[in-house]
Order: structure tokens, then sequence, then C-alpha cells
């Protein structure tokens, strides 16, 4: 296979990909993630179930791909860019993200697909917390337990935050969240 005929199969592929996340948020907006169904991603994306299958496991393969692909790249490449002193300069963007698009999160957490959701994203979340520990000096308690901890506390604090209706800014969510995790919860 020639370069140019792997860059054309990428492009391919990746327009695959897209088109069935694509699908995917479509249909979950509209029904709820736990009635949604591989055939419905497969009829509303207009591609075949092998098709489907050949980039993806299954539905939740496809939704952690998609929170991969837009949620972490995009809060990693904003805590990158951040460089300095600023602590958790991913909570503001994800704050802001999940505003945004707060259907789509209520989609995505509704009913069954909350555990997988949740996971994902806590797993997401502790990512980037470990990437801000390795950027700052070393924390008193071990760097995995206060990783852990604080990325608890964070979902916790965006799972109450999307559940009384994203009425805090994400610009004082950001405040509580940085006041509470550096000073403590009173």
């Amino acid at each position: 296979m020639t370069t140019a005929n792997a860059a054309s199969m990428d492009r391919r592929v990746a327009r695959t990909r897209k088109t069935l996340q694509h699908a995917l948020l479509s249909l979950m907006l509209r029904k709820g993630y736990d009635a949604v169904t591989v055939e419905d991603i497969c009829r509303e994306a207009d591609i075949g179930r092998s098709t489907f299958y050949a980039h993806f496991t299954g539905k939740d393969d496809l939704k952690r791909s998609g929170l991969d692909h837009h949620l972490r790249a995009g809060l990693l490449s904003q805590q990158k860019q951040r460089t300095g002193k600023e602590k958790f300069a991913f909570a503001l963007p994800f704050f802001e993200h999940a505003r945004e698009h707060v259907e789509l999160y209520r989609a995505l957490v509704s009913k069954g697909g909350a555990a997988t959701t949740l996971s994902m994203m806590r797993q997401i979340v502790t990512d980037l917390m470990r990437e801000e520990f390795k950027r700052g000096k070393s924390a008193d308690a071990p760097r995995e337990a206060a990783v852990q901890f604080l990325a608890g506390g964070f979902m916790s604090l965006l799972v109450w935050w999307l559940d009384c209706g994203a009425k805090l800014s994400p610009e004082q969510l950001d405040a509580l969240f940085r006041r509470m995790a550096m000073d403590g919860a009173l």
C-alpha cells in the first residue's frame, strides 16, 4: 500500500468513526443512552453492522472513544498550554465544556448509562490529575492517594452541579473546586 493510499484509508477510517460518534450523540439526545442500540447507530449513520464492529466492540466502546477524542484530548492540550503555577488548569475548561454541552452530559449519564459514563469520565479526570502532579512538587501524602482523592471530589462536584441544573457558572464552580481542593471543604 502506498503512502497516498494509507493516508486515504486513514481519512476514511476517521470519517467513519466520526460519523458513528455523531450518530450516537444524535440518538442519545433524542432517546437516551440506554434506549440506543448498535442497530440504531448503524441506521442513523447509514453504515453496516460489520463496518461498525470493524471500528468498535460495542456502543460503550464508541462512547469511550468519543469521550477520549473530544474531552480528554482537548483538556490535556489546554492543561499543557497553561504553564506556570496555575493549579488544576483543566478544571475550568472541563466545567465550561460541561456547561456548553449540558444536554449531552445529561444524556450520557441517563439511566443505566450513568455508571459507564461516570467511570470513563473519572478515568479522564484521574489522568488529568496525574498530569497535574507531574508538574507540581511532591505532596505529603502518596501521590496516587492524592490523585484519587481529588479526582473523586472533582467528579462528585461535577455530578452535584449537573444534578442541580448547573446553576453556578463554570467560573464559580472552578473557584469552589480550587478552594476545597487547596484549603479543605469548610
